[in-house]
């Protein structure tokens, strides 16, 4: 396990989402499931209580903790799509169910924020030519799910 592993917080659908996760990205696993061996506000004893598991290769933990706390926004988990095919299989895989928003991101079926953007926009970000970041920013700023074709035309002024 990593040094530092995200918790997320679950109401009973811990595994489910888990489950759901791993079969997204290369190089995921669901590593252990670890149940309640008490009673607790977030199960009884035999309900599953964490989920540990690897998501592109980085450690994570699903907890059903029960119905205390919500998932907003303020943290998102970004995915970096190597091609428009990757991106669109990954949106549509959190869009059923979930909720698109502005930008890139989307809200999946659990309530996870997501963005998921190719890999390429970081480069097109930080490029040394403020002109040339703005195109980009303004392009993503006019869509819902990203479109490699159109932030490479801005990004070239095209």
């Amino acid at each position: 396990m990593s040094k530092i592993t995200p918790c997320l917080w679950f109401d009973g659908k811990a595994e489910e989402a888990a489950k759901f996760y791993v079969s997204l990205l290369p190089n995921s696993r669901i590593d252990a499931v670890v149940p309640y061996s008490v009673e607790t506000p977030g199960g009884k004893p035999g309900d599953v209580m964490v989920v540990e598991f690897t998501l592109a290769g980085e450690s994570y933990m699903a907890l059903n903790g029960g119905p205390y706390f919500q998932f907003t926004p303020a943290i998102s988990l970004s995915v970096s799509c190597s091609d428009q095919a990757e991106l669109d299989r990954v949106w549509d895989a959190l869009s059923d169910g979930g909720s698109p928003q502005q930008c890139g991101w989307i809200t999946d079926r659990y309530g996870v924020s997501w963005q998921v953007v190719p890999a390429a926009l970081g480069a097109m970000m930080k490029d040394k030519d403020p002109a040339k970041s703005r195109r980009v920013m303004e392009a993503v700023l006019k869509m819902i799910k990203l479109d490699v074709k159109t932030l490479e035309s801005a990004y070239r002024g095209s």
